[in-house]
């Protein structure tokens, strides 16, 4: 399951993270995302009702449960269907969890160092959270100049017409918030989706 999720996730390059505290906006953008053609989304858990729209769209599309930090909120997710979890930090606590439900771990990174260590520890994706703050796109290409072998997800304030440029320096997919996600027009949500999506693939 691992290798198939990261290998959907390596192939669509675009992976759209939902933060919402209100449970039916957080619905509504995640059905606006996955009809503009994602496979694979986040779904930042901002409160426990969150959990119920996991269980919803894991009926459609791959979810991956974010902000997960402690044993409760990583079983919580697996419990309502996510297929993966993310933390903005890491720990060994969470691999050894991750390993014991068997769903995949994707681990928070700011510098190098926890970075190598996160792929010490197996970590098939690493995602490198602020970027934005850390130096944007020469930040990417500066860790993987001496760690080609990382497969890095930048994060964290990035704009939409920044993709290209990250998957350019190396970056395996790019996490995608606040540029694509927010706002109450749905419609624009799901033509933005398909237009950045064909734009990937061309």
């Amino acid at each position: 399951m691992n290798k198939n999720l990261i290998k959907i996730l390596g192939e669509e390059k675009l992976y759209p993270i939902i933060r919402q505290k209100d449970p039916n906006k957080a619905e509504d953008i995640a059905n606006a995302l996955i009809e503009g053609g994602i496979k694979i989304l986040e779904i930042n858990v901002e409160n426990a009702k969150i959990y119920e729209v996991i269980s919803k769209i894991s009926k459609k599309a791959n979810v991956c449960a974010g902000g997960i930090i402690t044993n409760w909120q990583a079983n919580a997710a697996f419990e309502a269907g996510a297929l993966m979890f993310s933390s903005p930090i890491f720990q060994i606590n969470m691999v050894k969890i991750s390993k014991s439900i068997g769903v995949p771990f994707i681990a928070g990174a700011t510098t190098a160092t926890e970075a190598y260590n996160a792929w010490k520890a197996r970590m098939p994706l690493i995602k490198i959270f602020p970027t934005t703050a850390l130096g944007g796109v020469l930040y990417i290409e500066d860790i993987l100049r001496q760690m080609p072998f990382l497969n890095v997800m930048p994060m964290g304030n990035i704009k939409c017409d920044e993709i290209k440029d990250y998957i350019k320096a190396g970056a395996k997919a790019v996490g995608i918030g606040r540029d694509l996600c927010s706002g109450t027009d749905l419609d624009k949500i799901t033509k933005k989706t398909k237009k950045i999506l064909e734009e990937i693939n061309e």
